[in-house]
């Protein structure tokens, strides 16, 4: 009997040995996240941006020059700085030598970001072309990579340039397909360099940004409801913060660690939150629950140590350290500083000491208010999730040895049709179904105890497992999935306002979208295209001539489970829900979500743009339409 051949063999010839850039083309998530194509602030390209970005901070942490120049256009970029400029002989070796570079001289790169010789690497590896240019003294070395491979070095004068580097790239499109850098999400990371920089200006295509206050400009440019007191500031060597409150739910933090946004937290960050209910204990004299104490805060901390522990290249988050060999805890460090110099402050300033505990207060009352109807409704929930088939999970969560939770989605439906044709076609493994019963309740301007009241908000609550913040978080993207109509973009907007009103963190840490579905399908005999716009709807008219047949998608229930795996598989339409500081977010749900105006009835008639069939009244209250762009809240 012939012996059956082994399947996956495992020899000497499965062994591989890859160089540092092919490594980094190989893997490009361990070294930058996730790809992406932009239009997530997390995406790959701001990554790449920011490692460059991450040196030129640097050299001015250093002392070395008081400017940034970037400018970004039609995919290329340009950042040129005003330091001291790498070594002549070591240029190349800087950008294309792993495990090579000047921070690991603590005497000449004291508590910078970039610790691993990686960064810059990483750029040039990912791109498809990377020019290096360094100017010392009237002299300058320019080096010019393809992926990483050089292409050609040159020493050049340069006599009437300051000193600086100067690094050009384009990102390979091979990589990240369809791409392009949105001005703001660059535009905001410029800021919080500049608030942690106080004194350095960067100019982005020319437009300057600087700051004077530090973490007191970020928090005032920030805040999305008017603080109920002054921001508390808090300055010292190397630690800086700054805190508030408002009169939203949630708590909101911006997190850094020697100029690095730490946007997942870590040590330094729950040290924080740790320091600020054990100082407002001491000072008030009372054992006051954490959750009231830090209810509704908005608030920054930045600290600088030497050798920071990061828990990915990305460095999003700070694992537990030392301040700096053999010092003290940086647990310990925080801790004391804040006890300290809140006490302090609190102490001089006698009228926002009282309006944090009113505050604190309010919180506590509150809760006690809902403990009952809390218990109820839990156990309400708790009882109905054993029957009821509102809530189709995915096997992560019945299964704790699948996959991480963070590939986890959750779709937000409403009606048994497009409830049934989204859980026909999703991924069980990761997709989750929720569908909802008629229209949610508008819940502008009511507490948080119409949560548990209301069955339908109470259940979802349950679901996202969101009461006591996002820690426990099950899903790492909540996708509303509506109809492309008037009552789809009703329920949208009443999803959109119960998120922002009660866990409004859950959309400032980009956990909240849209799915965008098409709303035309052209097809002939050979093809079918899904268009997801009139412009789009247009173009494909003209590919498939003679006339092609046209079909308009006005609910989800009307697309076949097996058409809609396609639009929720790898080619997925999302929009992000973005919330910023640039307007209040009370006055903002006041205006989309609060009584009828007629500035509102204008932006209505303005706006919405549906098919002719779609006539909208000209007293319709925005809580019956909403125009699509609307959604973003920004």
């Amino acid at each position: 009997m012939a012996k059956k051949p082994t399947e996956n063999q495992y020899t000497e010839d499965s062994i591989q040995s890859l160089d540092w850039k092919e490594h980094i083309r190989l893997r490009p998530g361990m070294y930058i996240g996730k790809l992406g194509d932009g239009s997530s602030r997390d995406d790959g390209i701001y990554v790449l941006l920011k490692e460059i970005i991450d040196n030129s901070i640097d050299e001015y942490v250093m002392g070395n020059g008081r400017k940034i120049d970037i400018h970004i256009g039609e995919g290329i970029v340009e950042v040129r700085d005003y330091g001291r400029g790498i070594p002549l002989g070591k240029v190349v070796e800087c950008v294309s030598k792993i495990n090579t570079g000047g921070k690991y001289d603590s005497n000449a790169f004291q508590k910078s970001v970039g610790l691993n010789g990686v960064g810059t690497k990483a750029v040039n590896a990912l791109s498809s072309k990377f020019v290096v240019q360094s100017i010392r003294e009237g002299q300058s070395v320019i080096a010019e990579f393809n992926v990483g491979n050089l292409v050609k070095e040159q020493k050049v004068k340069a006599p009437n340039e300051p000193n600086g580097t100067i690094i050009t790239f384009t990102p390979d499109d091979s990589i990240f397909t369809d791409y392009s850098f949105r001005n703001d999400f660059v535009e905001q990371m410029i800021r919080n360099y500049t608030y942690l920089n106080v004194g350095l200006t960067i100019y982005f295509n020319g437009q300057p940004f600087t700051s004077e206050g530090g973490l007191l400009d970020l928090l005032k440019d920030n805040l999305s409801d008017e603080s109920l007191y002054p921001i508390i500031h808090l300055k010292g060597d190397d630690i800086e913060a700054a805190f508030t409150h408002t009169p939203a739910y949630g708590e909101d933090y911006y997190s850094f660690v020697n100029g690095q946004h730490t946007t997942q937290g870590g040590t330094h960050q729950a040290a924080f939150r740790e320091a600020i209910v054990k100082t407002a204990r001491e000072f008030y004299k009372k054992e006051f629950e954490p959750s009231d104490v830090r209810s509704s805060i908005t608030a920054a901390i930045s600290i600088r140590i030497q050798e920071p522990v990061f828990e990915s290249q990305t460095k999003t988050k700070l694992g537990s350290q030392v301040t700096s060999p053999g010092g003290p805890s940086l647990r310990n460090w925080i801790n004391d500083f804040i006890k300290t110099e809140l006490d302090n402050f609190l102490h001089k300033n006698p009228i926002i000491a009282d309006a944090w505990l009113k505050k604190i207060q309010q919180s506590e009352r509150e809760r006690k208010e809902i403990a009952g109807i809390k218990k109820l409704a839990n156990e309400r929930a708790k009882k109905a999730n054993l029957h009821n088939k509102k809530l189709r999970d995915c096997r992560v969560h019945l299964d704790s040895k699948h996959a991480n939770k963070f590939d986890s989605t959750l779709f937000i439906t409403e009606g048994d049709s497009a409830s049934g044709s989204i859980t026909i076609a999703r991924d069980v493994n990761l997709q989750a179904v929720f569908s909802l019963k008629g229209k949610p309740l508008n819940c502008f301007g009511l507490t948080k105890k119409i949560v548990y009241e209301n069955e339908e908000f109470n259940l979802l609550q349950n679901a996202l497992n969101i009461e006591n913040g996002l820690e426990d978080l099950r899903y790492n993207k909540i996708v509303v999935a509506t109809d492309a109509d008037v009552d789809g973009m009703h329920i949208r907007l009443l999803l959109l306002t119960f998120f922002l009103q009660f866990f409004p963190d859950l959309v400032r840490n980009g956990h909240l979208y849209i799915l965008q579905t098409p709303l035309f399908r052209v097809r002939n005999k050979k093809e079918t295209i899904y268009c997801y716009s009139e412009p789009e709807r247009i173009a494909a008219i003209e590919k498939l001539k003679p006339k092609p047949e046209i079909t308009r998608f006005k609910g989800l229930g009307e697309i076949s489970p097996d058409e809609f795996k396609g639009f929720i598989g790898k080619k997925i339409r999302l929009e992000r829900v973005e919330l910023t500081g640039e307007t209040s977010l009370h006055n903002l749900l006041d205006y989309y979500m609060g009584k009828n105006t007629p500035e509102r009835q204008d932006f209505i008639i303005t706006n919405l743009k549906m098919e002719e069939e779609l006539i909208v009244a000209p007293d319709q209250s925005i809580e019956a339409v909403a125009e699509t762009e609307a959604v973003e809240i920004a």
